[in-house]
């Protein structure tokens, strides 16, 4: 379950709300695996490819590869 949805359901209490803000809200990357995302489809982590600053994922980079240029070698 998500951090939003969680906190639909104890709206209702003021003091719950407040801890969850607290202790369990996604932290603000400025660098790393997590602050990266594909332009794309929006997937995060692995498979970035960052080269020539593309930030596309593998899976897109495939199907979008010969649009922007690149050749299959084999």
């Amino acid at each position: 379950m998500s951090y939003e949805g969680i906190l639909n359901q104890v709206k209702s209490n003021r003091n719950k709300v407040k801890r969850l803000k607290k202790h369990n809200k996604p932290k603000d990357r400025e660098f790393g695996k997590a602050k990266r995302k594909c332009r794309r489809c929006g997937r995060r982590g692995r498979g970035i490819i960052r080269k020539y600053d593309l930030y596309y994922c593998r899976q897109c980079f495939r199907e979008i590869a010969n649009k922007l240029g690149f050749k299959k070698l084999s």
